[in-house]
C-alpha cells in the first residue's frame, strides 16, 4: 500500500505481534484488519487502484472456492440480468465466468444492448430481489466494481440482478437523450418508478396527462413533465425504524435530489422531512447483535448521521434498516458528484431561512383519483449560546446520558460504513462529509 500509495496519508496498519496469539488478541487482529480495509476502502482514490480491487477479488474467490461455492476460478454460466427495455423489465442472459468483476460484466450487458461505450459509466448494476406476495422491488445494493456477480448471486439468492442509472444530478438526463437505447431504458425505468410510486404524482390531473403521454409513446414529452417532480431521480427504500422526530418512529427512507428524506405517518396525515446532504457532517454504517445470541442470527444494520440542525447544533440521527449500507453508498455517490462531477452547491432554497435545517410539509394521503391538500409545518431547534469560553462551539441534542457503569453490555457494534473519507494522517481516522456546509448568520 506504502509503495503504491506514496503521495497519499494512510492510517496506521494493525501491528504485529511475534509470539503467539490469545483467541481474544486473534479477535482484536482481526477486527483491527477489517476496520484498516473499511477505511482505506472508503477513499476513492485508494478504492479505484487496481490491485486493491484484485486483492477483494482474490479474497472474494478464495472465500468461494474454500467453501465449496464453485468448484474452479474457470466455472462459466449464463447471469440473468433485468434491463428495462419495456416498463415491466426484461431478462437478458449475459455469460459470466466466475472470475468476471462488476465492471466487465456490466460492459458485456451494455454492448449486448448496443449502448455507446462513453455512456455506460452512466449506468451501473443492482442487486435486487422482489417479494413474492406483492412482485415489489426491493434494491440490496449495488455491486463493486472489484466483485465478482456470479460469487455474489451464489450467495444472495434468490436475489437477481439490475441496471439502472447511477448518477444522482438530473441534469446529466440530456447525456442519454441523444441515443435511442439511452433514452429507452430511461424512459422505461423511469414508467417503472412511477408505476411503483418511487416518484410520487401530485394531482390526478398530472397521472392522467402522463399516462395519454404514456399511450402515445412521446418519451421525451413525458421525461420533461416527470423530470419536474420533486421525487424523480430518488432511490425509494424499505420501511425503517428511526428516532426522527420520535423514538421508534417508522418510515419510508428515501435519497435522491442532494437530500435523505423521511416519510412519517401521524395519524391522517403523512410528514415528509428532508435532510440536506450538504448539512451532515458525517455519517456511520453499524451491525450490532446480541452478544448472547448465536452469531449466525441476523444482526440489525443502522446508518447514524451527525446532521447540523441549526447554526452551532448537531444531532445524530438513526435509521435502523437492513438496507442501510446501500443508504451510505447512495450518500457518498452523491457526495461525490458534488465534489468531483461538477454539480456544484445545490442552489438556496426555502429552508435556508429557517432555524430547522430538516423542513417537513404535511399532505394528507391521496390516490391518483382524489383530490388532496396539503399543509406546511417546521420543526426547529434552538441552543442557547453565552460568552463563556467553557461552552462547546457545539451542542449535541442526542447524548446517551446513562453512566457507563449502568449499561447493560448485551450488544456489540462494529463500524464498517461507506462514506467520503478525508485522511488527514491522525492516529484516529476521522471521518467525514468533504461537502458539508456551516449555517452562516444569513441563512438564520
Amino acid at each position: 500500500m506504502r509503495r503504491h500509495c506514496s503521495s497519499l496519508s494512510l492510517p496506521p496498519f494493525p501491528p504485529k505481534r511475534f509470539l503467539p496469539l490469545t483467541n481474544g488478541q486473534l479477535e482484536t487482529r482481526r477486527s483491527g484488519l477489517e476496520q484498516y480495509l473499511q477505511i482505506i476502502g472508503q477513499d476513492a482514490r485508494i478504492a479505484r487502484l487496481p490491485f486493491l480491487q484484485q486483492f477483494f477479488q482474490r479474497a472474494q474467490m478464495d472465500t468461494a472456492l474454500a467453501e465449496g461455492n464453485v468448484a474452479s476460478d474457470s466455472e462459466e454460466k449464463q447471469l440473468e440480468v433485468e434491463v428495462y427495455t419495456n416498463p415491466n423489465g426484461a431478462q437478458l442472459l449475459i455469460n459470466c465466468n466466475v472470475q468476471q468483476n462488476a465492471s466487465l460484466l456490466l460492459k458485456s450487458v451494455c454492448r449486448e444492448l448496443k449502448l455507446p461505450d462513453e455512456l455506460m459509466k452512466l449506468f451501473c448494476l443492482y442487486l435486487m430481489r422482489k417479494k413474492r406476495e406483492s412482485d415489489e422491488l426491493v434494491l440490496v445494493r449495488r455491486l463493486m466494481d472489484f466483485e465478482s456477480p456470479y460469487i455474489t448471486r451464489l450467495h444472495a439468492q434468490p436475489c437477481e440482478l439490475l441496471l439502472r442509472t447511477c448518477y444522482w444530478d438530473s441534469s446529466w438526463d440530456a447525456k442519454l437523450y441523444g441515443n435511442k437505447v439511452a433514452l429507452n431504458l430511461l424512459y422505461n425505468q423511469t414508467v417503472a418508478d412511477v408505476s411503483r410510486e418511487w416518484v410520487v404524482i401530485c394531482s390526478p390531473g398530472l397521472g392522467r396527462q402522463l399516462s395519454h403521454l404514456q399511450m402515445q409513446g412521446r418519451c421525451l414529452e413525458y421525461m420533461n413533465v416527470v423530470r419536474d417532480l420533486p421525487s424523480y431521480g430518488c432511490l425509494q427504500f424499505e420501511a425503517a425504524n428511526v428516532d426522527y422526530p420520535d423514538p421508534k418512529t417508522v418510515a419510508l427512507v428515501s435519497i435522491g435530489n442532494k437530500e435523505l428524506s423521511l416519510r412519517t405517518a401521524r395519524g391522517a396525515k403523512i410528514y415528509e422531512t428532508k435532510f440536506r446532504v450538504t448539512r451532515m457532517r458525517s455519517w456511520r454504517v453499524s451491525v450490532t447483535h446480541n452478544a448472547l445470541e448465536s452469531r449466525h442470527e441476523p444482526s440489525q444494520l443502522q446508518l447514524a448521521f451527525e446532521y447540523l440542525i441549526a447554526k452551532q447544533t448537531l444531532r445524530w440521527i438513526t435509521i435502523s434498516s437492513d438496507q442501510a449500507m446501500l443508504m451510505s453508498v447512495c450518500l457518498q455517490a452523491m457526495v461525490d458528484q458534488l465534489l468531483h462531477g461538477g454539480g456544484g452547491k445545490p442552489a438556496p432554497s426555502s429552508d435556508d431561512e429557517q432555524d430547522a435545517g430538516a423542513t417537513s410539509s404535511a399532505s394528507t394521503p391521496s390516490s391518483v383519483s382524489s383530490t388532496s391538500t396539503s399543509t406546511c409545518a417546521s420543526t426547529s431547534y434552538s441552543t442557547t449560546t453565552t460568552a463563556s469560553m467553557t461552552t462547546p462551539p457545539v451542542k449535541f441534542l442526542a447524548q446517551d446520558l446513562t453512566p457507563k457503569s449502568k449499561q447493560q453490555r448485551l450488544t456489540t457494534s462494529r463500524t464498517f460504513g461507506a462514506v467520503f473519507f478525508r485522511n488527514d494522517g491522525e492516529a484516529g481516522a476521522h471521518v467525514a462529509n468533504e461537502a458539508f456546509e456551516g449555517i452562516g448568520d444569513d441563512d438564520l
